[in-house]
């Protein structure tokens, strides 16, 4: 996520300290911020998170899709021919076609 989405999360805490209520945190903080700050049910969300005594408002690491070790092959292939069909690449090199 952005910047802007985790300095939201920590307003949002603010107002869970303050007033208690998703509705009217996410109202102030619409009031403050501009109407694209956060939305009722994402205030509604934090301040569930935020009942439960989970205070982290930072993203959680994801797993990514890996990156296929043959990155450099493919490029030199598409360098080599402007008009290289992804389907002869992927049976040269023998990866799946999705991943050319």
């Amino acid at each position: 996520m952005s910047k802007a989405n985790e300095e939201n999360r920590y307003i949002l805490k603010c107002y869970y300290n303050k007033v208690k209520n998703a509705t009217e945190g996410a109202k102030k903080n619409c009031v403050v911020y501009g109407p694209s700050a956060a939305s009722v049910r994402v205030a509604q969300i934090w301040f569930k998170r935020f009942q439960s005594r989970n205070f982290y408002v930072k993203d959680a690491p994801r797993s990514s899709r890996p990156i296929t070790d043959k990155m450099d092959a493919i490029f030199e292939k598409a360098g080599q021919d402007r008009n290289f069909s992804s389907y002869n690449v992927a049976k040269e090199l023998k990866i799946d076609h999705k991943t050319v």
